[in-house]
Protein backbone atom coordinates (compact mmCIF):
# COMPACT_ATOMS: atom_id res chain seq x y z
CA UNK A 1 0.00 0.00 0.00
CA UNK A 2 1.60 3.40 -0.82
CA UNK A 3 -0.55 5.48 1.58
CA UNK A 4 0.50 2.85 4.54
CA UNK A 5 1.66 4.18 7.48
CA UNK A 6 4.76 2.72 9.53
CA UNK A 7 5.32 3.52 13.30
CA UNK A 8 8.54 2.77 15.19
CA UNK A 9 7.47 2.40 19.67
CA UNK A 10 10.47 1.52 21.97
CA UNK A 11 10.60 -1.54 23.51
CA UNK A 12 10.08 -1.82 27.48
CA UNK A 13 8.07 1.03 30.01
CA UNK A 14 7.17 3.33 26.72
CA UNK A 15 5.47 0.64 24.99
CA UNK A 16 3.96 -0.46 27.50
CA UNK A 17 2.62 3.29 28.41
CA UNK A 18 2.42 3.59 24.57
CA UNK A 19 -0.11 1.29 23.29
CA UNK A 20 -3.44 2.13 25.33
CA UNK A 21 -2.88 5.99 23.51
CA UNK A 22 -2.54 3.87 20.25
CA UNK A 23 -5.71 2.49 20.96
CA UNK A 24 -7.67 5.35 21.71
CA UNK A 25 -6.31 6.65 18.02
CA UNK A 26 -8.02 3.31 16.80
CA UNK A 27 -4.85 1.38 16.19
CA UNK A 28 -4.43 -1.95 18.40
CA UNK A 29 -1.75 -4.91 17.64
CA UNK A 30 -3.20 -7.74 16.04
CA UNK A 31 -0.90 -9.85 17.92
CA UNK A 32 0.16 -9.96 21.57
CA UNK A 33 3.52 -8.41 21.74
CA UNK A 34 4.59 -9.80 24.73
CA UNK A 35 4.35 -13.52 23.38
CA UNK A 36 5.72 -13.06 20.07
CA UNK A 37 9.33 -12.76 18.81
CA UNK A 38 8.41 -10.80 15.46
CA UNK A 39 9.81 -6.53 15.10
CA UNK A 40 6.89 -5.68 12.89
CA UNK A 41 3.36 -5.95 13.67
CA UNK A 42 0.20 -5.85 11.60
CA UNK A 43 -2.55 -3.16 13.62
CA UNK A 44 -6.91 -3.51 13.68
CA UNK A 45 -5.83 -0.36 10.92
CA UNK A 46 -5.03 -2.26 7.88
CA UNK A 47 -2.57 0.98 6.57
CA UNK A 48 -0.49 0.75 9.71
CA UNK A 49 1.97 -1.43 11.20
CA UNK A 50 3.82 -0.90 14.44
CA UNK A 51 7.71 -1.71 14.24
CA UNK A 52 9.37 -2.42 17.97
CA UNK A 53 12.73 -1.66 18.45
CA UNK A 54 15.23 -0.64 21.19
CA UNK A 55 14.20 3.04 22.45
CA UNK A 56 17.84 3.92 20.47
CA UNK A 57 17.19 3.55 17.19
CA UNK A 58 14.08 4.69 16.78
CA UNK A 59 14.81 8.44 15.74
CA UNK A 60 17.13 6.70 13.24
CA UNK A 61 14.44 4.34 11.55
CA UNK A 62 12.42 7.87 11.67
CA UNK A 63 14.96 10.42 9.93
CA UNK A 64 15.60 7.67 7.42
CA UNK A 65 12.25 7.06 6.35
CA UNK A 66 12.35 3.59 8.02
CA UNK A 67 9.41 4.82 9.55
CA UNK A 68 6.87 7.71 8.90
CA UNK A 69 6.29 8.59 12.73
CA UNK A 70 8.16 7.19 16.14
CA UNK A 71 7.87 7.03 19.88
CA UNK A 72 10.99 7.49 21.78
CA UNK A 73 12.22 9.50 24.98
CA UNK A 74 13.11 13.26 25.22
CA UNK A 75 16.89 11.85 26.51
CA UNK A 76 17.11 9.86 23.27
CA UNK A 77 16.34 12.55 21.43
CA UNK A 78 19.20 15.11 22.56
CA UNK A 79 21.09 12.46 22.35
CA UNK A 80 20.20 11.38 18.62
CA UNK A 81 20.21 15.01 17.29
CA UNK A 82 16.82 15.36 16.16
CA UNK A 83 17.32 16.00 12.71
CA UNK A 84 15.19 15.00 9.94
CA UNK A 85 12.55 15.09 12.45
CA UNK A 86 9.17 16.88 13.74
CA UNK A 87 8.35 16.43 17.30
CA UNK A 88 4.71 17.36 17.51
CA UNK A 89 3.62 15.75 20.67
CA UNK A 90 4.60 15.50 24.19
CA UNK A 91 2.83 12.22 25.13
CA UNK A 92 3.62 12.98 28.67
CA UNK A 93 4.49 9.24 30.12
CA UNK A 94 7.76 7.49 31.40
CA UNK A 95 8.61 10.77 32.99
CA UNK A 96 12.14 11.44 34.86
CA UNK A 97 14.65 13.11 35.25
CA UNK A 98 18.33 13.08 33.60
CA UNK A 99 20.78 14.18 35.85
CA UNK A 100 24.37 14.54 37.19
CA UNK A 101 25.03 12.61 40.18
CA UNK A 102 28.56 11.58 42.36
CA UNK A 103 28.97 9.93 45.74
CA UNK A 104 27.35 10.67 48.66
CA UNK A 105 28.91 14.16 50.41
CA UNK A 106 31.77 14.40 47.78
CA UNK A 107 32.35 17.50 45.78
CA UNK A 108 33.47 17.20 42.19
CA UNK A 109 36.58 18.29 41.65
CA UNK A 110 37.21 21.47 40.65
CA UNK A 111 39.22 21.60 37.43
CA UNK A 112 39.04 18.58 34.91
CA UNK A 113 36.46 16.05 35.74
CA UNK A 114 36.01 12.58 34.72
CA UNK A 115 32.43 11.91 33.44
CA UNK A 116 30.96 8.25 32.86
CA UNK A 117 27.24 8.22 30.30
CA UNK A 118 25.93 6.76 27.33
CA UNK A 119 24.65 10.23 26.65
CA UNK A 120 28.11 10.91 25.62
CA UNK A 121 26.68 13.77 23.13
CA UNK A 122 24.40 15.18 26.19
CA UNK A 123 27.40 15.33 28.76
CA UNK A 124 29.64 16.92 26.31
CA UNK A 125 27.13 20.01 25.61
CA UNK A 126 26.31 20.19 29.42
CA UNK A 127 29.91 20.51 30.76
CA UNK A 128 31.29 22.60 27.80
CA UNK A 129 28.23 25.06 28.58
CA UNK A 130 28.94 25.26 32.28
CA UNK A 131 32.59 26.05 30.84
CA UNK A 132 34.55 22.84 32.67
CA UNK A 133 36.76 20.41 30.94
CA UNK A 134 35.08 16.53 30.96
CA UNK A 135 36.51 13.72 29.85
CA UNK A 136 33.49 11.52 28.63
CA UNK A 137 33.58 7.95 29.38
CA UNK A 138 31.12 5.76 27.79
CA UNK A 139 29.38 3.17 29.20
CA UNK A 140 26.24 1.05 27.92
CA UNK A 141 25.16 0.48 31.97
CA UNK A 142 25.28 0.12 35.65
CA UNK A 143 26.70 3.75 35.26
CA UNK A 144 26.20 3.56 39.54
CA UNK A 145 29.76 1.44 39.34
CA UNK A 146 31.65 4.26 37.50
CA UNK A 147 32.37 6.16 40.73
CA UNK A 148 32.34 3.65 42.88
CA UNK A 149 35.11 2.30 41.16
CA UNK A 150 37.04 5.49 40.74
CA UNK A 151 36.51 4.95 37.02
CA UNK A 152 35.04 8.60 36.70
CA UNK A 153 33.58 11.69 39.38
CA UNK A 154 30.45 11.61 38.07
CA UNK A 155 27.65 10.05 35.93
CA UNK A 156 24.94 11.77 33.89
CA UNK A 157 21.78 9.49 33.35
CA UNK A 158 18.20 8.55 33.91
CA UNK A 159 16.69 9.07 37.66
CA UNK A 160 13.37 8.11 38.44
CA UNK A 161 12.82 7.36 42.26
CA UNK A 162 16.72 7.74 42.83
CA UNK A 163 16.87 4.15 44.73
CA UNK A 164 19.37 2.84 42.99
CA UNK A 165 21.59 5.58 43.75
CA UNK A 166 20.84 5.43 46.92
CA UNK A 167 21.84 1.96 47.67
CA UNK A 168 25.39 2.34 45.95
CA UNK A 169 26.14 5.01 47.85
CA UNK A 170 25.85 7.65 44.96
CA UNK A 171 23.52 10.75 45.42
CA UNK A 172 21.76 13.50 42.35
CA UNK A 173 23.31 16.45 42.03
CA UNK A 174 22.53 18.74 39.17
CA UNK A 175 19.49 18.91 36.72
CA UNK A 176 20.16 18.87 33.23
CA UNK A 177 16.38 17.84 31.59
CA UNK A 178 12.56 17.16 32.55
CA UNK A 179 12.34 13.51 30.47
CA UNK A 180 8.86 12.42 29.18
CA UNK A 181 8.06 10.35 25.99
CA UNK A 182 7.71 12.19 22.52
CA UNK A 183 5.72 11.11 19.02
CA UNK A 184 8.44 12.00 16.47
CA UNK A 185 7.58 12.53 12.44
CA UNK A 186 9.64 12.42 9.53
CA UNK A 187 9.66 15.65 7.70
CA UNK A 188 8.82 14.11 4.43
CA UNK A 189 6.27 11.85 5.25
CA UNK A 190 4.64 14.59 7.41
CA UNK A 191 4.32 16.93 3.66
CA UNK A 192 3.25 13.30 1.65
CA UNK A 193 1.74 11.61 4.33
CA UNK A 194 -0.13 14.77 5.56
CA UNK A 195 -3.91 13.01 5.65
CA UNK A 196 -3.02 10.22 7.27
CA UNK A 197 -0.76 11.20 9.93
CA UNK A 198 -2.26 14.61 11.26
CA UNK A 199 -5.54 12.41 12.75
CA UNK A 200 -3.24 10.23 14.26
CA UNK A 201 -1.61 13.13 16.16
CA UNK A 202 -4.66 14.70 16.92
CA UNK A 203 -6.50 12.10 18.43
CA UNK A 204 -3.20 10.74 20.15
CA UNK A 205 -3.04 14.38 21.68
CA UNK A 206 -6.93 14.12 22.74
CA UNK A 207 -5.80 11.61 24.36
CA UNK A 208 -2.95 12.62 26.33
CA UNK A 209 -5.28 15.80 27.20
CA UNK A 210 -8.14 13.65 28.75
CA UNK A 211 -5.18 11.56 30.62
CA UNK A 212 -4.04 14.80 31.88
CA UNK A 213 -7.48 16.41 32.65
CA UNK A 214 -8.64 13.12 34.53
CA UNK A 215 -5.24 13.22 36.99
CA UNK A 216 -5.58 16.92 38.44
Amino acid sequence: MTDSITIALSKGRILEETLPLLAEAGIELVDDVKKSRKLVFPTTDPSVRVLILRATDVPTYVQYGGADLGVTGKDVLMEHGGEGLYEPLDLNISRCRLMTAGKVGEQPPAGRIRVATKFVNIARRYYAAQGRQADIIKLYGAMELAPILNLADEIVDIVDTGNTLKANGLEARELIDDISTRLVVNRASMKMQHGKINPIIEMMAAAVERRRGSSE
